[in-house]
């Protein structure tokens, strides 16, 4: 299968603004590329590229004042496969885990696992380990949180999610993975494209996707509460602790967002 995506994102700067930025492919996926991926600026910029702590490639770039246009626009091969489905995956003691693996056991700015800990064990505590507990918890979130465009909240917390009842495939995402964490299950946030592919279209704009990844089996699988249900055409851009480590920009000084799109769709 042959997916074309890509976006053009601009931000209004009254004053030059320092950026770091992550809206570069996630390394894993560079392989699949059947063209170039590279970002494109509307004004001269001095760009410059680092991996982070997390494995994801990074820019960090000086936003010249007034509108910039940051864009890009690729082919990418992908499998056609939805994501991946294993029941005999085991969790692990957490003895047991690599030294890698340990931070995703810990509570972080939007997953604040000290907050719903004990909620955790009430309710997932007498289900099988291993895959069934995980997709008990995606069940439970996929139900409790009910998915509105309009109320989305930068701030809004695992925690602030679970009472409030309502947020963005970003809030599933960290409800899921704090639950998880609480129950000793390691738990990363992902964030790429996903399209409409093999389901029908929703009448939401197009925008990146937010899932998330469970340590099981000595591997990192594929999750998804907000949908609930293995997706066709998933493109990784970043993992990370939680949308604080892959947000797509990160601005030391005033930028305003002025324009947001992303496509991705699947190329007959």
């Amino acid at each position: 299968m042959k997916i074309r995506a890509g976006f053009a994102i601009a931000y209004q700067c009254p004053q030059p603004v320092p950026m770091l930025l992550l809206l570069n492919l996630h390394p894993s996926r560079r392989a699949d590329l059947l063209t170039p991926q590279r970002l494109h600026f509307d004004k001269p910029v001095t760009v410059l590229d680092y991996r982070d702590g997390f494995g994801n490639d990074c820019t960090r770039i000086v936003a010249p004042p007034g509108l910039l246009t940051i864009s890009t626009s690729f082919d990418i091969y992908d499998h056609g496969q939805p994501d991946a489905v294993n029941w005999n995956a085991a969790q692990h003691e957490v003895q047991d885990l690599p030294d890698d693996v340990l931070v995703y056991l810990l509570g972080s700015r939007y997953c604040d696992t000290d907050r719903l800990a004990d909620f955790a064990w009430a309710q997932f505590g007498q289900t099988p380990t291993g895959w069934a507990r995980v997709q008990a918890v995606c069940d439970f979130v996929h139900n409790h949180i009910r998915f509105d465009y309009q109320l989305a909240d930068a701030t809004r917390t695992a925690h602030d999610g679970f009472q409030q009842r309502v947020g963005v495939c970003r809030d599933f995402a960290h409800l899921a993975i704090t639950l998880c964490r609480c129950l000793n299950i390691p738990a990363r946030y992902c964030t790429g494209y996903l399209g409409d592919i093999g389901v029908p279209q929703v009448p939401y704009p197009m925008d990146f996707s937010a899932w998330f990844q469970v340590y099981l089996g000595g591997h990192w699988h594929t999750f998804d509460a907000r949908h609930n249900t293995p997706r066709i055409g998933r493109i990784l851009m970043g993992t990370g602790r939680d949308a604080t480590d892959v947000a797509l920009s990160t601005q030391f000084g005033p930028a305003t967002l002025a324009r947001f799109d992303v496509i991705t769709d699947e190329v007959h």
